[in-house]
């Protein structure tokens, strides 16, 4: 594993990542995570501490409620790990996934962290009032599924891997979308997503409208590292008009994260990390890594090769620094 690497991508999940108990464990630990929870809590005006920790699960899962949570839990996770680090390992770039994109832009200082908690608290408000529609993904190309979905007036939402894309509609549309690929593709399983509406497609036109205000009263600055765009699928442009727009777009086209993966892997990032969130059941120490599987097949049969560590809770945290402070191995020939 590259050992102090100055190649190294720092990545930030996004929503359907969060959980009750999401960052308990940090705030038990860490007075540095403690202190983020609170200064939230302040910024938003109420307990995000508790509702992260205790719940109830359905009002986490709402919109406006999820953006805030997994910002700080992201950011709580980062400023833990450059605390037990001593901020040695600096990221050559940083990217999110949709909501994640914000946690990036904290993290490399093109936005504070409170600038972000009200946007992010604006856009989920928004995406939960004005958005409609589902989502559902399916294990299959966007050439294959794209003519499908537009045909029943579906759009395509996310672009994951080659063979990973997330479409959103109306349910009803997107019943008949599923139908017919099961016909056509009777062994690529559709999975229908929890979610307030069709994000990352034209269903998402009217809340981008009224969040086009927010993003144009808030304060960007120029990033003080490379940041992947979702819009693009290549690197924001550092001028804050530019990373505006982009967020603007962001919010009613797809999500290129592939080819994000892909402009990190060509720039020779050989080291991922991946901070916030957590999938499947159990408690803090029990989660995994919402990002892991998208980066690892990313690589799968190509010519790059990148080392991933997860900085997800406390135990992967405290694993993750332990591997990066070890001592390099001399090479051969050293003395």
């Amino acid at each position: 594993m590259p050992q102090n690497s100055k190649n190294a991508l720092f990545v930030f999940p996004g929503q359907g990542s969060q959980y009750v108990g999401m960052g308990r464990d940090l705030f038990d630990e860490h007075p540095t995570a403690r202190r983020i929870y609170e200064h939230a809590g302040e910024v938003l005006g109420f307990d995000l501490a508790a509702l992260c920790f205790e719940g109830p699960e359905d009002a986490l899962n709402l919109t406006r409620f999820t953006q805030p949570a997994l910002l700080t839990h992201s950011i709580a996770c980062l400023e833990v790990f450059r605390e037990t680090t001593g901020d040695r390992l600096q990221p050559a770039l940083v990217g999110g996934h949709s909501l994640g994109e914000y946690s990036a832009l904290v993290a490399v200082e093109a936005l504070t962290f409170e600038d972000a908690l009200r946007l992010v608290q604006k856009r989920g408000e928004l995406m939960g009032a004005h958005g409609t529609g589902e989502m559902t993904a399916f294990p299959l190309d966007i050439h294959s599924l794209r003519p499908i979905a537009e045909r029943h007036h579906c759009a395509v939402a996310g672009c994951n891997l080659p063979d990973q894309t997330v479409i959103g509609g109306r349910a009803k549309d997107l019943e008949r979308v599923e139908a017919e690929i099961a016909e056509l593709f009777p062994r690529k399983r559709a999975v229908r997503l929890k979610t307030e509406g069709a994000f990352h497609t034209y269903f998402m036109v009217a809340a981008a409208r009224y969040y086009r205000n927010m993003l144009e009263d808030a304060e960007f600055r120029k990033p003080t590292i490379s940041v992947l765009s979702n819009f693009t699928g290549g690197l924001h442009d550092p001028e804050p008009d530019a990373i505006r727009a982009r967020l603007f777009f962001q919010l009613f086209h797809p999500v290129l994260w592939h080819a994000n993966l892909q402009t990190a892997l060509q720039a020779g990032i050989d080291t991922i990390i991946e901070f916030g969130g957590g999938i499947g059941p159990g408690e803090p120490d029990a989660k995994r890594p919402n990002l892991e599987g998208m980066i690892k097949k990313a690589m799968r049969g190509t010519e790059f090769e990148a080392h991933y560590l997860p900085a997800i809770n406390l135990q992967t945290l405290s694993s993750t620094c332990d591997a990066l402070l070890q001592p390099a191995e001399p090479a051969a020939g050293d003395t």
